[in-house]
């Protein structure tokens, strides 16, 4: 089955399907510890655990329910910046988002950017209902991310997820595709 061409843009960024040349760059900011603070994964993150994502990446489908990563590159210089992970629901009429950046471009606003292209694939071309996202609920940098561009916080999971030898409260976010329209 051939691989779908999968290209957003912005004036900034390119969003794209990783590529190999991404590992080394994917593993060395997944590895960063303040990058992984409030994530799922460990530091370090192995290279060659980069390079089975990456290879896992390349035949996954962002129109199939699922998880699909998109490479953030920067326009500028060709660089990872980062990624925005997708997972579609079986339904295919509502999905839920993450997103992961590079310590050394955050506060740029890129992962905005990033995001808000991102929705708009996911709101006009895909026809979606919903969007969902949660985090850790001391990540104050990525719950205003979301509610800057129109996510609602929907609730608060107490002690929720065990991470990291600790548990963490989860906020919870949705954007439905009736009220991103109107702010846009």
């Amino acid at each position: 089955m051939p691989v779908s061409v999968v290209r957003l843009a912005t004036p900034r960024l390119i969003l794209r399907r990783f590529r190999d040349s991404d590992a080394e760059a994917f593993a060395g900011y997944r590895s960063d510890p303040a990058v992984a603070r409030y994530q799922s994964w460990g530091t370090p993150f192995p290279v060659d655990a980069a390079r089975a994502f990456v290879r896992e990446q390349a035949t996954a489908d962002p129109a199939l329910p699922g998880w699909f990563q998109y490479a953030i590159e920067l326009r500028s210089d060709g660089g990872l910046a980062g990624d925005v992970g997708v997972n579609l629901h079986e339904n295919r009429m509502q999905a839920e988002i993450g997103f992961t950046l590079a310590a050394v471009h955050q506060g740029q606003g890129y992962a905005t950017e990033a995001v808000d292209r991102v929705l708009t694939q996911l709101f006009t071309a895909a026809g979606l209902v919903r969007v969902s996202a949660e985090c850790d609920a001391r990540n104050d940098r990525s719950a205003r991310l979301l509610e800057r561009l129109g996510f609602r916080r929907e609730g608060l999971r107490v002690n929720n997820t065990w991470i990291k030898g600790e548990w963490t409260d989860d906020l919870l976010f949705g954007l439905l595709a009736e009220d991103w329209r109107r702010s846009q």
